[in-house]
């Protein structure tokens, strides 16, 4: 895992991707895959994050995941 971020890492610097822009994408995914994983519930992945609720639910709207926090039947 760890050469493919090297190698993705390298490739973001190549193309001129800003650091903000590569922090905010990272997050927005990873903070993406939490939810699809805990099933939308917004306590359980702020946890699993290790932030606070209110700030996962501050960058969900943020990020525009909605659609991602909903729980499914």
């Amino acid at each position: 895992m760890k050469d493919q971020l090297e190698s993705l890492v390298g490739m973001m610097v190549e193309r001129g991707i800003l650091l903000e822009e590569a922090v905010t994408e990272f997050e927005k995914k990873f903070i993406k895959r939490v939810l699809e994983r805990l099933k939308g519930n917004q306590s359980r992945a702020a946890k699993a994050l290790g932030i606070h609720r209110n700030t996962l639910s501050r960058k969900v709207g943020e990020y525009k995941l909605d659609h991602v926090s909903r729980r499914r039947s």
